[in-house]
């Protein structure tokens, strides 16, 4: 049997498990959650998946998210 677990690893290297995939470029919010568009404000702190590693060990199948913290002067494009 297979357990299948996915992570998002922030720019800092810090690791934090989520509930399911992401894909690339996809804006995501400090938990990893996606976020809705259009954003509400430029203030919000949004991280992109950049690169995404797929590892296999003894049953388990894990998937890391790499992020990387997006400028809010690059945000100003996902306004309403």
């Amino acid at each position: 049997m297979t357990t299948y677990e996915y992570y998002i690893v922030y720019p800092e290297g810090e690791e934090q498990e989520i509930p399911g995939k992401l894909g690339i470029d996809e804006l995501v919010d400090l938990n990893g959650r996606p976020l809705g568009l259009p954003l509400p404000s430029a203030r919000t702190i949004a991280y992109r998946v950049v690169k995404i590693r797929h590892q296999e060990e003894r049953g388990i199948y894990s998937i890391r998210h790499y992020l990387e913290l997006v400028p809010a002067r690059e945000l100003l494009r996902y306004l309403a």
